[in-house]
């Protein structure tokens, strides 16, 4: 499935634009509702007043390789491999189709990021096709995490869904990662930590 050409073309957004008019210095916000009307906690964090979330463009996949090779430098120390960058550029391209990235920048440096892989469910008689996402690769530099960068590639990513009328989105976080996600809205399903639209 091609996502919307509206997707890929959104503008960035600073995080004083993604919180609307609450202050960055830690306002509550107002916790969205759940069906049947009971509120749902809000990802709450401080925030780093110069970060901008965006949807990744087709030219950052260089951007993102360099965010996966820290990645697997944290978990892993330093991994010599060459071919690295042309084997992520090539899965990059081909995810394309069906998967969105989103970046979070600091004075225009790539500081983190989070993607979407989108999958359209088989039409069947008497129901409407509907649209869901997996949650994955979600990760920050260490020395910009507890910053609200993490929040705010949430919120972005979560406000694409439920615009794009997504029946849910699915995750399956390490155990440190669980809190976040259950102030985000997700619960606990099957192994999987889901979020339903309001």
């Amino acid at each position: 499935m091609t996502p919307p050409a509206t997707a890929r073309a959104a503008s960035p957004v600073t995080a004083a634009e993604l919180l609307g008019s609450y202050s960055a210095a830690g306002s509550a916000r107002p916790a969205p509702r759940r069906q049947g009307g009971t509120p749902r906690a809000s990802v709450r964090c401080c925030i780093v007043p110069n970060a901008v979330i965006r949807i990744a463009a087709a030219d950052d996949g260089l951007a993102i390789a360099a965010l996966r090779r820290s990645w697997t430098a944290e978990d892993h120390g330093d991994v010599e491999d060459d071919e690295y960058e042309a084997r992520f550029l090539d899965w990059y391209q081909r995810e394309s189709t069906r998967r969105l990235s989103w970046l979070a920048e600091v004075s225009g440096a790539p500081v983190g990021m989070m993607n979407l892989s989108i999958f359209e469910r088989m039409p069947r008689p008497g129901r409407e096709t509907g649209t869901w996402g997996y949650l994955g690769n979600a990760f920050v530099l260490g020395s910009f995490r507890n910053q609200g960068i993490g929040g705010l590639l949430l919120n972005a990513l979560i406000a694409h869904a439920d615009s794009h009328d997504f029946v849910r989105i699915v995750l399956r976080p390490n155990p440190r990662a669980i809190p976040f996600y259950l102030r985000a809205g997700f619960a606990p399903d099957g192994g999987f930590l889901v979020r339903y639209p309001s």
